[in-house]
């Protein structure tokens, strides 16, 4: 009797999870029943798993309201009718249009309306205009309505009208804080009208059907209706992709064989026969489980993307294939680096594999649009996301949603109070309410680069959104897509590519070199790129920029690609807690030392000193010691992922390990320390093919910032940077020889631009100047010519007097030859206090009127502080400079490695900081800091002292600490620091 039954995926009203809201229904006896959650179906191909699982038989709806008002339920028939409903939302999500008072007129579907609608009741004369699949639901406390009226035309389209939102009266106190924080108000101003009712919740076994046992005619009517429908989807696992590329599977088999035997040629040589094996041995295996299609489908996207001239990096388990290198996808050699291609596909694998593709911020949509025209808009889609409740930025909604004051909400949510409020009662109620909600879906949102390319429409599945990509999203995430049977093509974006891509631009147009960036083993033989790994000289590189990173290439003595994947997957979080870190240093510097627990540890992990850095390290030491199979490899593998890891998974192989290590004679006692070993890693490996392509491309920016750095570092700026502050980069671009000059309305452009040796700052770097201008001032430059003074630049841009203010103040119409006290004068009695109109149709030049001024000193420190107001950094001066004091400190960071053990003063630039909690839950601080020369220096902060001198942002420091040294690394210990005062303001003076 249960047509209108809600999950928690109905966002913010209903709270049951689909799995819950299953048992509740079997503990009260239902054998059938109809998701129907608010405009999606999100949680309907779950539900029909569960179902199925419990004997439940699971009917598939949707109900669609408009302004959180209900309109109609529709249900589906059968997969047919899914599609019709999914369809109709779909239309009316991409296409931004409000759902109608009626619907379609669905072949496969049947459409309910409620009995009561805005207080007016349904007449027998609205009965005759309703079609043959549209009924009225009733609920049972409206059944009075009926009294005593002839209901003779009705009888036959009456059906229940029991929705299910909430599982009990606890959850129903629930309902009401979700619908607050929806509507962001007050829980007492929740109008009726906008919750549900107390009763929309499954009642005991017999007792719905007791309250309409005057009317059994509804009851037939709804079981008749409910028997109709079949949801006849294909149960158990499924592969939904797309089938072929061709178009025929025999024909995919071909191309690929072709592709991939002309690959070899162009990776190996004509005559590389390891090579021809292994390539062909990983044909047999994708043709057997069917991947050719995934394989040609991603190579067409790279082939696309490469005739666009885009660049791309191939990474993720799919580096692990000899096929994937020789097609272009990876710029990985597998057999290089001994990497298992059953990491990536085998037959006993239990999870879709993927291949994740990386391109520049500003090309990935691009290439989305080329998929989603080149496989049809109604097989592909972007996936979806869903977020939860568990962020504690909650607390603050249902703080006010209770209505509680600000200033108690803000303590509430202060980690430094937690212990105070620990015996607040309203704070116990509030965490009470958190907890609850914690797991539950609060919104949908888009996938960072996820696209589906369906064998079938996709809306057999799925309705569909439109996020603000303007791309049609599926209604649920990776992990339900995956339980549904797709997989997944992840076409993703990060800046480090978009930094190749513009640098190879720029050098082409500023020194008219081509530059093949994928000469990637080339570069890794260059000694000059490994004497900047060795030396932690890789600002602006992707991945080896940070502060961590590049202490440990110092620590490391990186100065080899193989030691630098190694690097890219220690320096992942939780390995430096765990030591392995430090251990795999220490064993790095002293291999001879390194003592093996067993002949096949050393065979297998000499390459990594006996430290298990990557998965695959894990996989070999399971396969070779233990002799496990390819389906314990699998399961290790996802019990390794961050995204699966789960205690149950690791406890079900050990018995397996250990018979396994048994039968192999292994003595029991090694076997126990070896899988101690592989179970503590397992929280924190990380796969050597990604760490593989991660060093790849941090060698293609090695390259680039080495032999043509000051392009180089234009294009880390226009590519918004990366781990550090804009100052920073145009400090490093600075250190190169460049000559880094302000914006200039007659030189500059919307980014920043380099010529010869000359460097202009863009416009876009301008604290509050309007976008519009970004490309205007440029624009104009280049169809009319320069600006001859500050007249004609107002009038040929349409400037107001606010933002030509800004730019005046930021030295970009220094060209006049007058300074900015000068200019700012001119252009007040030019534009006075009111927007100036531009009139295009002037057909005389007036002159203005001519004033002489008194002599207006301008100084480099008022400089300075317009720069720092609008571009957030001083370019006159530096930092250092505009100190109160001449003192620099005693010590360079060039000097510290000579006075480890020593007390040192220095003279400290802030760059940036991080926070990290020690094994006993306390905190300790990391700083990176410039000395006056511009060389970086790094401080140890501990959690005695650092409360007491707390960092305060930009600007020097004074820091007193200790030298320490760790593998030749010399930092600061700091003991007391404070924040240097600077010179005064002369404006405001």
């Amino acid at each position: 009797m249960y047509l209108n039954v809600h999950s928690s995926y109905s966002l913010r009203y209903g709270t049951m999870p689909v799995e819950k809201l299953v048992q509740e229904a079997l503990q009260c006896g239902i054998a059938q029943m109809a998701l129907t959650d608010i405009n999606n179906t999100t949680g309907v191909m779950a539900f029909m798993r569960e179902c199925n699982k419990q004997g439940i038989k699971p009917i598939g709806g949707i109900e669609f309201r408009r302004d959180k008002k209900l309109l109609y339920i529709g249900i589906a028939k059968n997969k047919e009718g899914m599609k019709e409903l999914n369809d109709f939302l779909t239309w009316h999500n991409l296409n931004q249009r409000e759902l109608p008072d009626r619907p379609s007129d669905f072949t496969n579907a049947v459409v309910i309306f409620p009995f009561i609608a805005h207080d007016q009741v349904i007449s027998d004369d609205k009965n005759l205009s309703l079609r043959e699949n549209e009924f009225l639901g009733i609920r049972f406390d409206e059944l009075h309505v009926l009294h005593g009226k002839g209901i003779g035309l009705l009888k036959n389209k009456l059906v229940v009208l029991q929705p299910v939102f909430v599982a009990d009266r606890i959850e129903y106190r629930l309902h009401e804080y979700l619908r607050g924080i929806d509507l962001n108000t007050l829980l007492t101003m929740v109008d009726k009208e906008d919750k549900c009712s107390n009763t929309d919740r499954f009642l005991p076994a017999g007792e719905l059907e007791a309250r309409f046992s005057k009317y059994a005619f509804i009851l037939d009517n709804t079981r008749k209706l409910m028997d109709d429908c079949v949801m006849d989807y294909v149960q158990g696992k499924v592969r939904l992709n797309r089938k072929t590329f061709t178009g025929s599977r025999e024909d995919d088999k071909v191309l690929l064989e072709k592709l991939a035997l002309a690959g070899v040629v162009y990776r190996y040589g004509k005559h590389n026969k390891k090579a021809l094996k292994k390539v062909k041995d990983e044909l047999k295996v994708i043709w057997d489980l069917d991947f050719c299609a995934y394989f040609l489908i991603t190579w067409d996207i790279i082939r696309y993307s490469m005739s666009k001239g885009y660049y791309h990096l191939g990474r993720g388990s799919g580096a692990n294939s000899t096929v994937a290198f020789c097609l272009r996808i990876t710029d990985v050699d597998p057999m290089e680096l001994d990497l298992y291609f059953e990491r990536f596909l085998n037959a006993e694998r239990s999870s879709p594999p993927d291949f994740d593709i990386d391109y520049s911020w500003d090309e990935r949509e691009d290439v989305q649009q080329y998929v989603f025209k080149r496989y049809g808009r109604e097989h592909t889609a972007l996936l979806g996301t869903m977020s939860t409740f568990k962020d504690r930025s909650v607390i603050r909604e249902i703080g006010k949603v209770m209505g509680l004051p600000k200033a108690e909400i803000d303590s509430f949510t202060d980690p430094a109070k937690v212990a105070e409020n620990r015996d607040n009662v309203t704070f116990k109620k509030i965490m009470a309410i958190q907890e609850m909600m914690a797991s539950m879906p609060n919104q949908r949102s888009i996938h960072a680069g996820g696209v589906l390319i369906s064998e079938e429409p996709i809306t057999y599945y799925t309705a569909l959104d439109l996020p603000p990509k303007g791309m049609p999203t599926v209604q649920w995430d990776m992990y339900e897509a995956e339980a549904i049977g797709y997989d997944k093509y992840d076409i993703l974006s990060q800046r480090g590519i978009g930094h190749i891509k513009e640098a190879v631009r720029l050098i082409a147009q500023n020194q008219q070199r081509k530059i093949d960036i994928h000469q990637a083993k080339v570069f890794m033989e260059d000694p000059k790129l490994n004497d900047r790994l060795r030396t932690g000289n890789s600002i602006g590189c992707f991945y080896i920029e940070s502060p961590a990173m590049r202490q440990l290439l110092c620590k490391l003595g990186c100065e080899n690609y193989l030691t630098l994947v190694a690097a890219s997957s220690i320096i992942r979080p939780g390995v430096a807690q765990s030591g392995m870190m430090k251990m795999y240093i220490q064993n790095y510097h002293n291999p001879e030392n390194v003592q093996y627990l067993h002949p096949v540890m050393k065979e297998q992990l000499e390459e990594t000193f006996g430290v298990m850095v990557y998965q695959e390290d894990v996989i070999k030491v399971c396969i070779h010691y233990a002799g496990m199979d390819g389906m314990d490899a699998d399961i290790l593998r996802r019990g390794m992922s961050g995204k699966y890891w789960s205690r149950i998974e690791f406890d079900s192989l050990v018995n397996k390990f250990h018979e396994g290590a048994k039968v192999l004679g292994r003595p029991e006692d090694v076997t126990r320390e070896v899988w101690r070993q592989v179970s503590s890693f397992a929280g924190y490996s990380f796969s050597k093919a990604h760490s593989a392509s991660f060093a790849v491309e941090s060698y293609q920016s090695l390259f680039l910032k080495t032999y043509y750095p000051k392009e180089f570092m234009v294009a880390v700026l226009n590519n918004y940077g990366g781990f550090y502050n804009r100052a920073l980069y145009v400090h490093q671009l600075k250190k190169t020889g460049a000559v880094v000059h302000l914006p200039c309305v007659n030189r500059s452009s919307d980014v920043v631009s380099i010529k010869g040796n000359d460097v202009f700052l863009g416009f876009n770097g301008i604290r509050g100047l309007d976008g519009k201008f970004f490309t205007l001032i440029p624009d104009e430059v280049r169809r009319n010519g320069v600006f001859v003074d500050l007249e004609d630049f107002v009038k040929r841009t349409g400037i107001v007097l606010e933002q030509v203010v800004m730019l005046i103040r930021t030295g970009a119409l220094r060209f006049t030859g007058k300074n900015k006290k000068a200019l700012l004068w001119e252009v007040h009695m030019l534009l006075g206090n009111k927007v100036k109109p531009v009139n295009h149709a002037e057909l005389f030049h007036t002159e203005r009127k001519r004033y002489v001024l008194p002599e207006l000193v301008n100084t480099q420190l008022e400089d300075a502080y317009h720069e720092l107001e609008l571009l957030d950094f001083p370019l006159s001066m530096s930092m250092f400079d505009l100190l109160k004091t001449d003192y620099r400190g005693d010590l360079l960071a060039k000097d510290l490695i000579g006075h480890v053990g020593q007390v040192v003063k220095m003279m400290g630039l802030y760059v940036c900081e991080k926070t990290v909690r020690t094994k006993n839950n306390k905190k300790m601080w990391f700083g990176t800091f410039l000395d006056v020369n511009g060389d970086f220096f790094d401080t140890t902060h501990f959690s005695v002292s650092s409360p007491v001198y707390p960092f305060k942002g930009t600007g020097c420091y004074l820091i007193l600490g200790k030298v320490v040294e760790d593998f030749g690394f010399p930092s600061l210990e700091v003991f007391r620091f404070a924040k240097l005062p600077i010179a005064d303001n002369p404006v405001m003076a």
